[in-house]
């Protein structure tokens, strides 16, 4: 299972890197497999540990801010391993794939 989530703290300056590093780090610390980037954290792993890594880093938000939004996307792929990696893996060589393809076969 891959999930991207966000966590956005409501009601405070722009600037939120003060309001979620607490998250970051509980994410990093789970163990599982993630990836943060300017608008997302992804997190592979079971569905009962991702889900606690997202509560617990939720918790960590929720007493900074008179408001939390969480947004979370899943994609349940049983059959791709690491899908965190694997599925940039597997666009990347159909990427490959068309870069080298001559006209006659893409169309």
């Amino acid at each position: 299972m891959l999930v991207a989530f966000s966590l956005t703290p409501m009601g405070v300056e722009a600037g939120v890197a003060d309001y979620i590093a607490d998250a970051v780090k509980i994410i990093r610390e789970s163990g599982l497999p993630n990836r943060s980037d300017s608008m997302y954290t992804m997190i592979e792993g079971e569905w009962d540990e991702v889900m606690n890594v997202i509560k617990q880093a939720t918790d960590a938000v929720t007493p900074k801010a008179p408001r939390v939004q969480l947004i979370i996307k899943a994609d349940l792929w049983p059959d791709m391993p690491n899908p965190l990696d694997g599925k940039i893996g597997f666009l990347e060589q159909r990427i490959a794939d068309v870069a080298s393809a001559s006209p006659t076969e893409l169309s």
